[in-house]
């Protein structure tokens, strides 16, 4: 009899943080029309339009992003914002190891402080791996250990995993991958080194990520 108990892995997880508020400067009064971002809590994030002696909008023509860990979504280019006027987009980070990782957003438009620009740094948490945790009936027969073995595919073949005989009716695999699905079977080693027939298949399916 198999009993198996998975460790569920943890997503990579990330904290962004931003000034309050960027505001671009000012080009005599003329080109009084300047960008701003701000950034929430909620990774929910702002772009507007601060014109205050001119009813003039801003066109944003793109944005980009130095790091492939910080990615803009929500806006369809080119976008205008009416003077006085905000659009919110949404800043995704994505750690892709853990520690600080930092990128510069940036806004090109018609604006006077065009690019608008906007410094970010992240700190992202390494996930603990995935495992099975393993165990089985023991054998009535008088044996010396079992052997342990998996399967990407219902049936076999198998592979051996455990590297020395495994003295216990238990066993935990650390070896998988999320969202794969394996197929495990043990069998039992007498004395004299024969192996048993093996044990009825069992299958573990390893969350995603």
């Amino acid at each position: 009899m198999w009993t198996v108990s998975l460790a569920r892995e943890q997503f990579l997880s990330g904290r962004v943080t931003g000034k309050p508020e960027v505001i671009g400067s000012s080009v005599g009064l003329v080109s009084t029309n300047a960008l701003f971002c701000t950034f929430q809590p909620t990774h929910t994030a702002g772009i507007g339009n601060r014109s205050t002696l001119l009813a003039s909008s801003v066109k944003i023509s793109s944005a980009s992003s130095t790091s492939p860990e910080f990615s803009l979504g929500g806006l369809s280019f080119p976008t205008t914002i009416a003077a006085g006027q905000s659009t919110s987009f949404t800043l995704t980070f994505t750690p892709q190891t853990s520690g600080t990782a930092s990128g510069i957003i940036s806004f090109l438009s018609n604006a006077a402080n065009s690019p608008t620009v906007e410094t970010l740094t992240g700190s992202g948490t390494a996930a603990p791996p995935h495992s099975v945790s393993l165990s089985w009936t023991a054998s009535p027969s008088a044996i010396v250990g079992y052997n342990v073995y998996r399967s990407a595919t219902s049936g076999g073949p198998y592979t051996k995993i455990n590297s020395a005989l495994n003295a216990s009716t238990s066993y935990i695999d650390t070896s998988v991958k999320g969202g794969a699905t394996y197929y495990y079977v043990s069998t039992a080693v007498a004395g004299s080194g024969v192996e048993s027939k093996s044990s009825n298949q069992w299958r573990a399916v390893i969350p995603s990520p």
